[in-house]
């Protein structure tokens, strides 16, 4: 029986899509094994049950793999009914979340840029993703108008959109700003996002799915190195 209900996860620590899925899959109560991937040498499973995009995440259930991290966290919502429901029931409200937690990513994205970039091209990442990231704030007041309230220590009525802003801003804020000197979530230009952070980082299965930041600080400053080599090779 336990072979009919197997699920492993393919990530690598520091990718916020698959951190996405991990923290989903504990607030599910969803029993499952992780493999870790190194994207630098992917392995050929990895290759195998992901041909297109050849990226983490990738969930296997049964022995069927799901690739990219939105679509995995639908089907864990339509697959498995225990634990908080990740997006809502209202099909107008489920729209609007599934594009704020697209939108995100495109933020997460540009915010990309601004590490594997120098001068020029990274002033240009950086008044970006301000700009975007000031749409997205825009956006959030209509579905969370009092910001997000955890005083319970669980997830609000807004559990895909709190995830998407876990893993792409919350772990990685303390390190960007270390590394360079950039306040992402500033409280004054998103001071929403900022208190909905702040917030979610108060939330205990999420504080402890936080990667180290000494971990996170190196792995920053190691991904900008490669990047910036590999563009003038």
């Amino acid at each position: 029986m336990a072979e009919q209900n197997k699920v492993i996860l393919y990530g690598t620590w520091f990718s916020p899509y698959a951190k996405m899925v991990e923290v989903a899959l504990k607030a599910k109560g969803v029993p499952y094994e992780y493999v870790e991937e190194d994207l630098w040498n992917k392995s050929p499973m990895l290759l195998k049950l992901n041909p297109i995009h050849k990226k983490v995440p990738v969930l296997v259930h049964n022995g069927k793999a799901i690739v990219e991290s939105l679509v995995i966290i639908e089907y864990m919502d339509e697959t498995w009914k225990t634990g908080p429901q990740l997006l809502p029931e209202d099909p107008y409200k489920r729209s609007q979340f599934r594009f704020w937690a697209s939108y995100m990513h495109q933020v997460f994205e540009a915010l990309t840029e601004v590490v594997t970039t120098s001068g020029e091209a990274q002033e240009k990442a950086i008044k970006e993703t301000f700009e975007q990231l000031n749409l997205l704030e825009e956006g959030l007041k209509g579905l969370f108008p009092e910001g997000i309230v955890s005083s319970d220590g669980e997830f609000s009525n807004g559990k895909l959109l709190e995830l998407v802003m876990f893993s792409c801003f919350g772990t990685y804020e303390e390190g960007l700003q270390e590394v360079f000197g950039i306040d992402v979530i500033d409280p004054e230009k998103t001071p929403l996002l900022f208190s909905c952070i702040t917030a979610l980082m108060e939330i205990p299965a999420l504080k402890e799915s936080c990667n180290p930041h000494e971990k996170m600080v190196a792995f920053l400053k190691f991904y900008r190195e490669d990047a910036l080599k590999s563009a003038t090779a």
